[in-house]
């Protein structure tokens, strides 16, 4: 896909639509996946495209939507397990939440096994693991800590651990409790290094014999491991190392079980997005536009990014009985949305998505859809509003074939009017003479006349209705526009 084409998508809007799309997908990288959509150049793959989304739609009416709210961000995590890598208890718990999903999406998947749907070998796909699920969550607990349950040797090494800490306390308890305690700082029992160790005060602190692991700030205490309890505390190191060793080989054990599932997120994740496909669908009250290798035929199409109660529905046709055509009318009356409707109805049509027009739709698959719209004017290279639209359409001649789409605005316009007319006209020439349909937008009446005496051209005005002197933003084929100064200035 060319720097230019992706210029255009960003000019017709395409970017904003995959946001919204974005939003109706549930999961982090469902977001993403959807807002890096981009248009499909092979007839064959769009109709896969629509087929997913209108599968999915069917399937929402009858069943509601599949819950993708467990499925998190996992697939680094699961890349790092595949190469041997050993993940963390967090990590993990993530993992069983996308099991339970996976286990929750399959079976929404069979809900209905009568009717047969493009996207059903996508549930079947999934292999969801119970056992693995069970056990991830039955041996994580509380704040990402393993239960003594998940494994044998791990509930022994705990039981040995505590029936240890318990004698080791026994023995600080009695020091406590006996005449020595008037040596300490506190009658109580602490830790420093990991070891069980009681506060001495600094001037007995050769009364109570054994290892020094610590000072405090002011000199005052020492923390002192009496020899009775060395042992002991030598032992629940040892402990201690074993439960870490055993740690890491359960979380390892689980990580390498774990790592075989990196299939199931990339199914989720693609389910994720055709489900947002369809919600989107749903949400703008879309339709499967039809494909056609003539052109585009739209009935009722309306821009998606209008408010649906106030944007206006207009048929909108080109490449079936004329390959140009050409929009006149006042400013302000819908020309460029029109434009744009025609541009980005297609880009919608060629990522999957439905269109929000009327039954009866049909598009054509393009493999560049290339538009000038807009103030391009440039300050920083110097160039006038008419030199930068004439630049970007050299640019867009350059890499035009029959299997372009090519939306002008205002076309010709920035110079002297006999001019532009006629530099116009040459370009819609040239564009045609490669095979691309032409959509263009124009004040000049010359080009009206072009339109009508070229074969293969046809006009189409903005209508306005001078009586309120506002335009109907309603387009109307095969008329050309009027500039309405003469009936304006007999209404005003």
């Amino acid at each position: 896909m060319t720097d230019r084409f992706e210029k255009s998508m960003q000019t017709l809007e395409l970017p904003r639509v995959l946001d919204m799309l974005a939003d109706q997908a549930v999961t982090e990288e469902g977001k993403d996946k959807a807002r890096r959509l981009r248009p499909e150049t092979d007839p064959v793959e769009v109709t896969a495209l629509r087929a997913e989304t209108t599968a999915a739609v069917e399937k929402m009416v009858l069943g509601g939507s599949p819950a993708f709210a467990g499925v998190r961000p996992v697939a680094g995590s699961l890349q790092r397990a595949n190469m041997g890598g050993s993940l963390n208890t967090r990590e993990l718990l993530d993992i069983a939440k996308v099991l339970a999903a996976a286990r929750s999406a399959k079976e929404y998947g069979e809900g209905d096994a009568e009717k047969k749907t493009p996207i059903d070998v996508l549930f079947h796909s999934l292999r969801p693991n119970r056992f693995l699920e069970d056990k991830i969550t039955g041996s994580i607990v509380g704040d990402g800590e393993l239960a003594d349950s998940a494994s044998p040797e791990l509930a022994s090494i705990r039981r040995h651990m505590r029936a240890t800490e318990s004698k080791v306390r026994d023995i600080l308890q009695r020091i406590i409790s006996s005449s020595q305690a008037k040596y300490l700082q506190e009658s109580i029992i602490t830790q420093r290094s990991g070891r069980y160790v009681v506060p001495v005060k600094s001037e007995f602190k050769n009364e109570i014999p054994g290892l020094v692991h610590d000072l405090s700030g002011s000199g005052s205490t020492f923390f002192i491991e009496p020899m009775g309890v060395v042992k002991a505390n030598n032992e629940l190191r040892e402990l201690q190392a074993k439960e870490e060793k055993e740690i890491d080989r359960i979380l390892a054990e689980l990580s390498a079980e774990a790592a075989s599932f990196r299939e199931d997120i990339k199914l989720l994740i693609r389910l994720d997005v055709i489900f947002a496909r369809a919600k989107l669908s749903n949400k703008m009250h879309a339709m499967a536009p039809g494909l056609s290798a003539k052109g585009l035929n739209l009935r009722r199409a309306r821009h998606p990014l209008l408010p649906p109660k106030t944007a206006v529905a207009n048929d909108l046709s080109l490449g079936e009985t004329f390959d140009t055509l050409v929009i006149t009318g006042p400013n302000t009356g819908g020309k460029t949305v029109t434009l744009k409707t025609i541009g980005l109805l297609t880009l919608m049509a060629q990522c999957g998505l439905h269109i929000p027009a009327g039954d009866g739709s049909v598009i054509k698959v393009y493999k560049r859809v290339l538009a000038d719209i807009g103030d391009e004017q440039s300050i920083a290279q110097s160039l006038s509003t008419f030199s930068s639209h004439m630049s970007n359409i050299v640019g867009i001649l350059e890499e035009t074939d029959d299997e372009t789409l090519i939306l002008l605005d205002e076309l010709g316009g920035g110079t002297d009017p006999v001019e532009g007319a006629a530099l116009a006209s040459a370009i819609i020439d040239h564009a045609r003479s490669l095979g691309a349909m032409v959509a263009a937008t124009t004040h000049y009446a010359e080009l009206k006349v072009y339109a009508m005496t070229t074969p293969g051209g046809e006009n189409a005005s903005c209508e306005f209705n001078v009586e309120t002197l506002s335009p109907t933003y309603r387009l109307l084929i095969g008329i050309p526009g009027k500039s309405n100064a003469f009936a304006i200035s007999r209404r005003l």
